[in-house]
């Protein structure tokens, strides 16, 4: 085991994790901006325990990268912004600095609209969204982030899969504690976690996908080519053809079936979109009558016994790793020392 692999196995620090993922998106043609966005969300994913969303992700884009799925100098823009909307252009680079440019505009027009809804078009891997509405909850408001990914589920009916996973987040401030922050995927699984079962040769439980034939798999490699399941079966299927309108539609963005796989090192710039809403709740009952009802309903559900409020196991891997070092797979950190050097 080298040294640092060592480390890893006992926990390497967020900083030195971070610096490591950045130096590697450098080398592969990120940006400085590009590649400390990007390392920094996917250090934040794998500190909170998204594996799927984490460090795993850094030879992957690096491969963007490097083939041109993904531009490293491209620099988001705004393309447009009226009253409470915007669209943001992310350039077919990585997605992190078009984000990070929507969640600051999407707050400063809540703040003077009371509402925003800012769009980002030509864009990339969305990340754990999570992050980004728990952001913008701890300023105070309310926040809902959408995004679509290339095709994996069918719609209602069919066998062709034309949508992606389309994981949706939101976060509501709370007037001391931190917010509630819930994240999930329209699948009945993050393809992620069958990506990195796959990885790793291991199974996954029946009922996360099809093989390519339409059949039931707990194959990860076959799941990967056939389609995923989705949350809730046709209903998780139509919450996920809203997300893909609403992150296409409006932005100009490409549909899941118009994008290839992120699982595939070859393909074209999937050019995907995604939006944040976002609400000044001092605009509609006040302030403190959100945050009283928010309260209510947390007392309401704490009164039971084994209820965990959404988002606080986020937090809590989060601040062991910010304490303790994440623990990095030996085979991983590997690969990433040698895209890095």
């Amino acid at each position: 085991m080298t040294e640092r692999a060592d480390i890893a196995a006992q926990g390497m620090s967020l900083e030195e994790a971070g610096a490591l993922a950045e130096a590697a998106l450098r080398r592969a043609g990120a940006d400085a901006a590009m590649a400390r966005l990007s390392a920094e969300a996917l250090v934040a994913a794998e500190a909170a325990g998204l594996a799927s969303h984490g460090l795993s992700r850094v030879p992957q884009y690096c491969d963007f990268l490097r083939l041109g799925r993904a531009e490293g100098a491209a620099e988001p823009r705004i393309l447009a912004r009226h009253g409470a909307t915007a669209l943001i252009d992310a350039g077919n680079g990585l997605a992190f600095p078009a984000l990070d440019l929507a969640r600051r505009l999407a707050a400063e027009l809540a703040a003077a609209q009371g509402v925003a809804f800012v769009g980002v078009t030509r864009s990339h891997h969305g990340g754990a969204l999570g992050l980004a509405v728990e952001a913008l909850a701890e300023e105070g408001l309310v926040a809902i982030a959408f995004s679509n990914s290339p095709a994996a589920m069918a719609v209602p009916g069919g066998r062709r899969a034309l949508m992606g996973t389309n994981p949706v987040a939101a976060a509501f401030p709370r007037a001391v504690d931190p917010p509630l922050v819930i994240d999930l995927a329209l699948s009945a699984v993050a393809r992620g976690k069958i990506m990195n079962a796959a990885k790793a040769g291991e199974p996954i439980p029946l009922g996360w996908a099809t093989d390519a034939a339409g059949e039931p798999t707990t194959d990860a490699k076959a799941a990967l080519a056939g389609n995923m399941a989705p949350l809730g079966g046709d209903k998780g299927a139509l919450l996920a053809l809203v997300v893909e309108l609403l992150c296409c539609a409006l932005t100009g963005a490409a549909f899941g079936f118009e994008a290839d796989s992120f699982f595939t090192q070859h393909g074209n710039q999937p050019s995907l979109g995604q939006a944040l809403l976002v609400i000044d709740p001092g605009r509609l009952a006040g302030r403190e009558a959100f945050l009283e009802r928010v309260e209510t309903m947390v007392e309401a559900m704490l009164s039971e016994p084994g209820v965990r409020l959404p988002g606080s196991r986020r937090r809590d891997l989060r601040a062991r790793a910010e304490r303790d070092g994440l623990v990095i797979p030996p085979a991983l950190l590997r690969q990433i020392e040698e895209l890095a050097a």
